[in-house]
């Protein structure tokens, strides 16, 4: 070989190991970038997290009264209860009378088990109300530990409340306690006063439930039977209280299921619906338990 490629290769060795340095040297400097990316990326999700625990208690909602709060849907958006239902049965009629019949017989529960949980039922107010299918569900429904799901529910009840004012307002029924001269659930001066100006046709309180049932199912498939039939047993709380007529309750369920089908349209409805989901998963994976008393509502309620 010749003599003077050898200062050459030495060079290029010499060179070859300054290379070899240089990738040292880059590897070291890549492990710091990489340490960077991950203390950022963790401070990102850290306040990520955090978002999302904020994101957990839902946007405040105006109020249409107190205590209630503004619903999803527009008023020109709510289902029309004059257009869906038929005319409430007529004096004479079949249909009157097993209105009647309903009556006797659930006015024979008065001071009963049963009469309690409807008394119960009739409470429409929050947190109270929120509590209605906890025992269907295996799980507690509360402000705290369900934010969206309990907001979920009180702008819901607003919407299918105003869905039965059309028919309401048009035939003004007169309730069977009217009629009957029995005890109402609550027992309440104020509150039997209104019920008097209130039309009977349909039920509003049906309608809340139903709704709130069919809602539920969806967020809580797997429940999904005992939900219905704790929505059912909602409404006929109201022919136990003897504030309805039993077809008041069955038109009820319907103006139910139509509000909550005009619901899935609305983004927001939809939103707190998925939103409803996880917190439900969430309380679960907890072991949170119902906060009624589900002997005594099983009880009550016959099962």
């Amino acid at each position: 070989m010749s003599q003077s490629l050898l200062p050459l290769r030495e060079r290029v060795r010499v060179r070859g190991k300054e290379v070899l340095l240089m990738k040292h040297r880059n590897h070291m400097h890549s492990n710091k970038i990489s340490m960077i990316i991950i203390i950022a990326v963790c401070l990102v999700a850290a306040a990520g997290c955090a978002g999302i625990e904020r994101q957990g208690r839902p946007a405040a909602v105006p109020e249409v009264r107190p205590g209630i709060l503004q619903g999803y849907l527009p008023a020109e958006a709510l289902p029309n209860s004059l257009d869906l239902l038929p005319p409430p049965p007529a004096a004479g009629s079949a249909a009157f009378a097993l209105d009647e019949e309903v009556s006797r017989k659930t006015l024979s529960l008065h001071n009963s088990p049963r009469w309690l949980l409807a008394d119960s039922d009739s409470d429409l107010g929050f947190p109270h109300a929120a509590g209605t299918f906890s025992c269907a569900l295996n799980a507690p429904v509360t402000e705290e530990d369900t934010p969206r799901l309990y907001m979920l529910l009180r702008r819901t009840l607003t919407d299918a409340g105003r869905s039965t004012y059309a028919a309401k307002n048009h035939y003004r029924r007169t309730r069977p306690f009217v009629l009957n001269k029995g005890p109402i659930c609550p027992a309440d001066g104020k509150m039997k006063a209104w019920l008097e100006k209130d039309g009977s046709y349909p039920s509003g309180h049906t309608t809340t439930g139903w709704a709130w049932a069919l809602i539920l199912s969806e967020i809580s498939p797997g429940e999904a039977n005992a939900i219905l039939e704790r929505g059912r047993a909602f409404g006929e709380s109201r022919n136990v209280c003897n504030a309805h007529w039993h077809s008041d309750v069955v038109q009820g369920y319907l103006i139910g299921a139509a509000t909550v089908a005009v619901l899935h349209a609305d983004l927001a409805f939809r939103a707190d619906l998925e939103a409803a989901k996880a917190e439900l998963g969430a309380i679960r994976a907890k072991g949170l338990k119902p906060t009624r008393d589900c002997k005594a509502e099983a009880g009550a309620l016959g099962r």
